[in-house]
Formats: C-alpha cells, sequence, structure tokens
C-alpha cells in the first residue's frame, strides 16, 4: 500500500518554508540558554564545575531520548511489527539526530584530553597519585581510550541510524519491498551493537563519575530510562503533530493504546532494575558499594530519592495501569510529560551527588542548560524531518498499520 492507494493515509510534509522560522528560533533559544548557563555558573557556589555537571546531564538527558528511539526502531524491524509503522518515522528522525550529540559531545572530550580533573576525578593525575583503586583501573580509565570509546560509540550509533533512515527513505521513493527484509535482517545483530554501546557508554559518561563505585546493571538502568523517554516523547509528538492538523488519519487511538501500554510496562521496567540494583548491594552491604547510595539517602537527596520512587515508578504505575487513560492521548501525553520530567530528575540524581554531596543544588545554571539543550533539539530534529513524510508511505505493512486495532 502507498500514499496515492489510499484516502486514508495523511502523509503531509513539514514545509520547509513553515519550518524554516521555528528552526531558527529554535537554534537561537538553544545558543544563547547554553550561553546563559555558562555565564551564570560563575555565580554559582560551585562555580564552572556546576556548569559542567550540567552540561553532562542534560547533554545524557537529549541523546537518551534519541537513543531510545533508535532502540524503537531496531525493535520495530526485529519483531516484523506492523501496527507501529506510522510511528516508526518519528522514531527515525529522532534517531538522526545522534551525529549533532556527537558534536555536543565535544566539549567533553576536550576536557578530558587536556587533563582537566573538574568533571571526572579519574583524569586528574594528582588525584590518581594518590589513590591505589584509581591507579588500578588507569588501563580502562584514561583519556585516550575514554575517547577512544567515544568515538566508536557515536560511529556505531550514527552508522545504524544512518542505514534504517536511508533505507525508509529510499523506500518512499521506489516502493521497494526488499528494503524492509533488509532492515529486519539487521536489527538483530543491530540491537546486539546497541545494547553493548549503550551500556559501556553509560558507565564511561555517568558511572565513573564516581569512580569507586561500580554496578553491573548500571547500562540497563539508564537504557530503560531511554525506553520510558522515547515512548513519552513519541506520545506527545504524535498529540502535538495531531493538533497542528498532521497525521490526522494516520494514528488513531489504538496507536495511542499501544504507545500507553510500552510506556506502562517500561515504567515497570524502570523500577525493577532500581530496585534490583539496589537490594543487590544492600544486601552485600560492601563499604566501596554502598556508599554510593549513602549519600542519596541522606541530606536533601532522600527527598529526590523518595521523589523518584513515587514519582518514577508508583504514581505514574496506578495512573497508567487504566485501559481508559492510555486510550485517551490527552491523558497519556500528560503522563507522558510528568515522566519526561521524571526521567530528567532520574539523571540528575545520578550525576549532581558526585558535586554536591549535602544536597540538590538546583539553580539557574541547570534551567539554562536545560532550555538550551531543549531548544538544539527541538532544531535539529525539525531540520531532519522538515521536507519529507511523516509516515513511511510505501511501507508494505502500512496497511496494517492505519488499520490496526487492538484486541
Amino acid at each position: 500500500m502507498n500514499a496515492e492507494d489510499s484516502s486514508s493515509a495523511d502523509v503531509r510534509y513539514v514545509a520547509a518554508e513553515k519550518a524554516r522560522r521555528l528552526i531558527l528560533a529554535s537554534a537561537a533559544v538553544g545558543v544563547v540558554g547554553i550561553g546563559l548557563a555558562f555565564a551564570s555558573s560563575f555565580l554559582a557556589s560551585h562555580g564552572f564545575r556546576h556548569f559542567l555537571f550540567a552540561y553532562v546531564i542534560n547533554f545524557c538527558y537529549f541523546l537518551s531520548l534519541s537513543l531510545g528511539a533508535l532502540f524503537f526502531v531496531l525493535l520495530h524491524h526485529v519483531t516484523r511489527a506492523g501496527w507501529s509503522v506510522v510511528l516508526r518515522r518519528m522514531a527515525e528522525v529522532m534517531a538522526s539526530a545522534i551525529p549533532f550529540w556527537g558534536l555536543l559531545f565535544l566539549p567533553i572530550l576536550l576536557l578530558v584530553l587536556t587533563g582537566n580533573g573538574s568533571l571526572y576525578s579519574w583524569n586528574d593525575a594528582n588525584v590518581v597519585q594518590h589513590d591505589e583503586l584509581l591507579q588500578k583501573k588507569a588501563a580502562y580509565l584514561n583519556a585516550p581510550f575514554f575517547a577512544i570509546r567515544a568515538i566508536g560509540y557515536f560511529a556505531l550509533w550514527t552508522a545504524i541510524a544512518w542505514y534504517y533512515r536511508r533505507n525508509s527513505l529510499l523506500q518512499d521513493d521506489t516502493a521497494d519491498k526488499s528494503l524492509t527484509l533488509r532492515m529486519q535482517k539487521w536489527s538483530g545483530p543491530g540491537l546486539l551493537v546497541y545494547a553493548g554501546t549503550v551500556s559501556f557508554a553509560s558507565f564511561d559518561w555517568l558511572m565513573s563519575l564516581s569512580p569507586h563505585w561500580f554496578s553491573t546493571i548500571y547500562g540497563v538502568y539508564f537504557f530503560s530510562g531511554c525506553a520510558v523517554g522515547v515512548f513519552a516523547t513519541l506520545v506527545l509528538a504524535a498529540v502535538v503533530l495531531q493538533q497542528r492538523g498532521f497525521l490526522q488519519d494516520s494514528i488513531t487511538t489504538e496507536h495511542y493504546h499501544d504507545l500507553g501500554k510500552f510506556l506502562f510496562g517500561f515504567v515497570f521496567f524502570w523500577g525493577y532494575i532500581a530496585f534490583s540494583q539496589y537490594l543487590l548491594i544492600w544486601y552485600a552491604n560492601i563499604p566501596e558499594e554502598t556508599t554510593w547510595f549513602l549519600v542519596r539517602q541522606s541530606g536533601g537527596w532522600l527527598w529526590i530519592s523518595l521523589l523518584l520512587l513515587f514519582g518514577h515508578l508508583l504514581v505514574p504505575f496506578c495512573g497508567l495501569m487504566s485501559r481508559s487513560v492510555k486510550r485517551n492521548k490527552f491523558a497519556l501525553a500528560g503522563w507522558s510529560a510528568f515522566l519526561l520530567v521524571m526521567h530528567w530528575i532520574d539523571l540528575y540524581w545520578l550525576v549532581m551527588p558526585q558535586l554536591s554531596k549535602a544536597g540538590p543544588v538546583f539553580g539557574f545554571v541547570d534551567l539554562f542548560c536545560l532550555v538550551g539543550f531543549g531548544g538544539i533539539y527541538m532544531a535539529v530534529v525539525l531540520q531532519i524531518a522538515t521536507g519529507r513524510a511523516l509516515v513511511p508511505v510505501k511501507d508494505p505493512w502500512l496497511a496494517e498499520s492505519l488499520a490496526f486495532k487492538n484486541v
């Protein structure tokens, strides 16, 4: 089935002339936001280090949405799903933003390569000199190897995202059904590469902020946040686009229902992984492992921990359990927005205690950085989406997706 064959398929394009102003405005907000975050850090109690930690939080937050989108695309193909065809293009667009996050990683990379230990203490020669454990970990935690791994992660993610985006758009032009088979063929190996690289990237960029601590399940924990983030974002993106006249006949209540199911499932999965990690470390009671949690169970961080317990798990778990909520796109959008906030707080909870053990230090630095990265993300995604159909118009499973009904 294709766009010409169906009167029910809404395949409107994002017109370049209409998007250009929004792209420029978003990019301007992004640049100004990050600039203000940098400037305001000199007035913050922790100075420039506060900006660096805020940069890492927001970089990982928006990158996690693109990584979650890449997972969605691979999952769609490996399961040979039909229902999600009308949603896949949005995920392809988000995943295609990964190379731009590679550019935004350059400041972190340069900081590490110049031997600055303001962000990663394992990169400070004076600290390592007096720390036997860091000396033992130096074979892995060293600047050149850190850079090589980071380049490898972005190269692999970019290659996978480019492959699926390119073949999806090529199918729009040629209606070649064999392209679907090719994408399905490589989705399994792609998921294996994805799992390994996302796990080790989270070890490198987040877990190594506390280099004495480690958790073998940390990568799965980070991935669970990526999954929650992408399904919440897809719900919001679909609602916003439909409110502006796009995808009116393509995305139905049935699609929202399934997005809600996935969102509900990954909220529970996040809670399961978080509890499993905590339980094993608590039960073993090894000082090197418990210190990380002790910081987050004391002072102001205790309240953030409780907020995540209720706000990221118990409350949305109860709220999304209802079938009627999952089939009401506006109610589902409300929960999605709430969970995106919780996902950001989760990353803040992972990173910021390394800067301030006494409690949260949220201020203008964090706010400006969030707005800045959000503006850049919006500009990049709109630029990628502009001029192309918002659904894969020649996908052989489009008819099944348009007619999809929940059992």
